[in-house]
C-alpha cells in the first residue's frame, strides 16, 4: 500500500464522515461504525429508540455517496416479493404472453430496511441469500445483485408487540449491531435549532461506487500482525462457555458463543478502523473497538442469563478484561 493511495482513501473517508455529521448531530462512534461496516463489505444493524436519527443517518450516508438509494418500510404484511420482486405475466405486440421479472427494492446499492423486526420471519429471510450472496433467486432464475451492496436495518429494542425477533441465522449476516445512543442537552439544543428554525443542511456526493470499492481493496491490504490476528482468535473463543480461558459470566450466562463470522467481522472492521486513521496495520484497539459491535448480537445467552438480564456487552466486556494481549499474558 503506497503513502499516496493511504493519504487519498484517508481524505476521502474524512471529507465523507464530515459530510455526513453536517445533518447528523451527534453519534460519532455510530456514525464511524456505519461508515466502517460500509468500508468492510458488510451490513449493519442501528438499534435504539425511535427519534435518535437512525433513519435519518441512512438516508445522509446515502445523499453522501454517489450510489442507488431504496427504502423499504417493513410491517407484519410485507411479503418476500415485495422485497425481492416477483414475475409477471407481460403481452407482447404479437399478442403472445410471456413472464418477465419485476425487481424489488433489493435490487439497489444501499438499502434501508427500515423497522426490520417488524416483518414475519419469512420475510425477514427474503434477505438472507441477498446479505450473504449479493444475489437473489426467483423461481429457478439467479439474479446478481450491483455492487456495492449494503443493507442498513433499523430496529426498536423496546417495543415488543407486533415484533418478530429476528432470527439468529439472519443475526449473523450482520458485520456489527450498532446502538445509537440519547443524545446530551448540548446536542439537543443544536438539534433544535436545526430542524426548527430554517432548512436542514444540504449534504453532496463526496464519494462514488468506483472510489468506494478503491477503498474497500484498501481495507484488505491494511496488514494483521500474527500476535494481533491470534488476540482476536482469543477473545472470539473466550465466548464459548466450553472453551478454556473463557471467563465466570461466559461459563455461567452464555449457551452459544460467536460464530466464525464474529471473528472476521472483528478483522475487517479494526482494518476499516486503522485505514480512518491512516495507519497501515491493524493495532489491539482497533480490536478492542470492534468487538462490541462484531460480537454483541453474535452471543446466545441461556435461560438463567435470559431470566436475569445479563447483557452481551456486559460478558464481552468482561472477556477483554480477562483475556490477555498475548500468550503469555502482556496487556500492553
Amino acid at each position: 500500500m503506497s503513502e499516496q493511495r493511504l493519504a487519498l482513501a484517508r481524505e476521502r473517508l474524512e471529507r465523507l464522515h464530515r459530510e455526513v455529521q453536517k445533518r447528523v448531530v451527534g453519534h460519532r462512534e455510530l456514525v464511524r461504525g456505519t461508515i466502517a461496516c460500509l468500508l468492510a463489505g458488510g451490513h449493519v444493524l442501528l438499534e435504539g429508540v425511535p427519534g435518535l436519527g437512525k433513519t435519518l443517518l441512512v438516508k445522509t450516508l446515502s445523499d453522501a455517496l454517489d450510489l442507488d438509494f431504496a427504502r423499504v418500510q417493513f410491517t407484519p404484511d410485507l411479503m418476500p416479493a415485495d422485497i425481492i420482486g416477483t414475475q409477471m405475466v407481460v403481452q407482447d405486440e404479437g399478442g403472445g404472453r410471456h413472464f418477465r421479472f419485476q425487481p424489488g427494492p433489493v435490487f439497489t446499492q444501499l438499502l434501508l430496511a427500515d423497522e426490520i423486526n417488524r416483518a414475519t420471519p419469512k420475510t425477514q429471510s427474503a434477505l438472507l441469500e441477498a446479505m450473504e450472496e449479493k444475489s437473489v433467486t426467483v423461481g429457478r432464475v439467479h439474479h446478481t445483485l450491483e455492487e456495492p451492496f449494503m443493507v442498513l436495518a433499523t430496529q426498536n429494542p423496546i417495543e415488543m408487540e407486533g415484533t418478530y425477533p429476528l432470527p439468529e441465522a439472519q443475526l449473523d449476516r450482520f458485520l456489527l449491531k450498532l446502538g445509537a445512543a440519547y443524545p446530551s442537552a448540548e446536542e439537543l439544543s443544536l438539534i433544535v435549532d436545526r430542524t426548527t428554525s430554517g432548512e436542514m443542511p444540504r449534504v453532496d456526493p463526496v464519494m462514488n461506487a468506483a472510489e468506494l470499492e478503491e477503498a474497500r481493496r484498501l481495507v484488505r491490504e491494511v496488514v494483521l500482525a500474527g500476535h494481533v490476528k491470534d488476540y482476536a482468535i482469543r477473545v472470539v473463543l473466550a465466548s464459548h462457555a466450553d472453551r478454556a480461558g473463557a471467563p465466570e459470566l461466559t461459563r455461567r450466562y452464555v449457551r452459544h458463543g460467536a460464530s466464525p463470522r464474529g471473528v472476521l467481522a472483528m478483522v475487517m472492521t479494526a482494518k476499516a478502523f486503522a485505514l480512518f486513521d491512516g495507519r497501515i496495520n491493524v493495532s489491539f484497539d482497533d480490536l478492542k473497538a470492534s468487538a462490541l459491535p462484531a460480537l454483541r448480537h453474535r452471543l446466545l445467552l441461556n435461560f438463567e442469563g435470559e431470566a436475569e438480564g445479563v447483557a452481551p456487552e456486559t460478558i464481552i466486556e468482561e472477556i477483554l478484561r480477562v483475556v490477555p494481549l498475548t500468550e503469555s499474558g502482556g496487556r500492553g
